[in-house]
């Protein structure tokens, strides 16, 4: 089954159980395919686009949520951040932070980087390895401790 059958699934299930927030965040990642598949020259969703959609959704809402913490909106923030939690679920497990730090360890090894200088080829293959099992943001602060070091 693929991802989007399984939404719209869980779209039927959330219905008729009545959990209106939990259906917002679904109908989001529905409406997000929906647009992916008619776009110009993409007829088909590929699961890796899928991944790439569900991983952008949960950022901008994460991103939402942080914004309105800074304006003192916890009630909305709150909201951004349920929705981030119920669209998370459909992502892969992420990697545990010593897990991150032995991938990238060995990602430096195969480049050779030495420097912060090489920060840009470790981040290219690291991120190409690591998708959709740990977020950049978590790569690039590994990449620059252990490269820091």
């Amino acid at each position: 089954m693929s991802l989007f059958e399984q939404i719209n699934k869980d779209i039927k299930q959330a219905m008729l159980n009545k959990e209106k927030d939990k259906l917002e965040a679904l109908r989001a990642i529905k409406a997000a395919f929906l647009l992916a598949k008619t776009e110009k020259g993409n007829s088909e969703l590929t699961p890796e686009k899928e991944l790439e959609i569900v991983r952008k959704l949960v950022k901008q809402r994460k991103d939402s949520a942080e914004i309105y913490m800074q304006n003192g909106r916890k009630d909305l923030a709150d909201a951004e951040l349920f929705q981030a939690s119920v669209i998370e679920k459909y992502l892969p497990a992420q990697m545990s932070d010593e897990e991150l730090e032995a991938e990238v360890k060995n990602i430096i090894a195969e480049t050779g980087a030495s420097s912060m200088k090489d920060m840009g080829k470790v981040m290219g293959a690291a991120t190409k390895k690591l998708a959709g099992k740990a977020d950049n943001k978590r790569i690039a602060e590994m990449v620059k401790k252990l490269l820091g070091a």
